[in-house]
């Protein structure tokens, strides 16, 4: 299908950003306004996208339906497609663990193509371009790559198993974002002793160390309520393998230090350190 009509459930910085991406190789990209916020509906007006006033209506009209929200939610969300009798493409993008992402798969069961699908990088606006990792059949994840051919969202098939976008994603969450946990919790450890410059002078003078970029944990504070959640679902694939799920659990737990702080785009490197010595 040369043309699909897109839609979008719940369209927040990412999910919005990538759907709008979407509309480039699409007839139409929907999002359903039923329930959502005034930040939602604003930014998916800001980014040209069509609003419908229900679930039935946008999975009446969409072939394709992209699922990119918080990874707690994702299964209800599945669930209520489902129960709408939505027979087209289901590409499940959140940040969950493989199992859930099969889960999902049998929950929509066969007559839903579903592509497993893993963000890497940040929203595609402003010059940025995020890649989409995607696995499935063959023929499911080739629409999706046609859907975002020529957009600032690069895509690359890993597979045809539902399951290895997710666990690449969650592979490299775990790393990328646990660092940057330890290193708030270094440069407050420094900062408690009055040696917190010297910290950074020395990381200053090695490559591509995240301790070199203290300017980084508000950022981190300010995203901590969606990054704890992916990282407990990197804990239970850890767990799964056989290997030791302990440390992602911490990460999660000290992000949730600054669950206060919800996309705080003033918030100051101090006033986060701050927060992270509460107990």
């Amino acid at each position: 299908m040369d043309q699909p009509t897109v839609g979008v459930l719940h369209p927040g910085s990412m999910g919005a950003a990538v759907a709008a991406c979407a509309a480039a190789n699409a007839m139409s990209v929907l999002w359903c306004a039923e329930g959502r916020s005034p930040a939602s509906a604003g930014r998916a007006e800001r980014l040209g996208l069509e609003a419908v006033p229900t679930l039935q209506e946008l999975l009446d009209r969409s072939d394709v339906v992209i699922s990119l929200c918080p990874p707690a939610a994702a299964e209800d969300l599945a669930r209520d497609v489902a129960a709408h009798g939505f027979t087209g493409l289901y590409l499940e993008a959140n940040a969950i663990n493989a199992d859930r992402a099969v889960r999902i798969a049998d929950l929509l069961g066969p007559k839903v193509a579903v592509v497993d699908g893993g963000v890497v990088g940040s929203p595609p606006v402003n010059g940025k371009t995020p890649t989409l990792y995607l696995s499935g059949a063959a023929s499911a994840t080739a629409r999706v790559e046609a859907l975002f051919a020529g957009t600032a969202v690069r895509t690359k098939v890993l597979g045809t198993e539902v399951g290895q976008a997710s666990a690449l994603k969650l592979a490299y969450a775990s790393f990328q974002k646990a660092s940057r946990v330890l290193v708030a919790l270094a440069i407050g450890l420094a900062r408690e002793h009055g040696v917190d410059q010297e910290l950074i002078d020395i990381a200053s003078r090695r490559t591509d160390s995240y301790l070199s970029e203290p300017e980084y944990i508000a950022k981190t504070a300010a995203r901590a309520w969606r990054w704890g959640p992916e990282l407990e679902e990197a804990a239970d694939m850890l767990e799964a393998a056989g290997l030791p799920p302990e440390m992602l659990h911490a990460a999660a737990s000290t992000l949730a230090r600054w669950d206060d702080v919800k996309d705080d785009g003033k918030l100051t490197l101090t006033d986060a350190l701050d927060r992270l010595a509460r107990p």
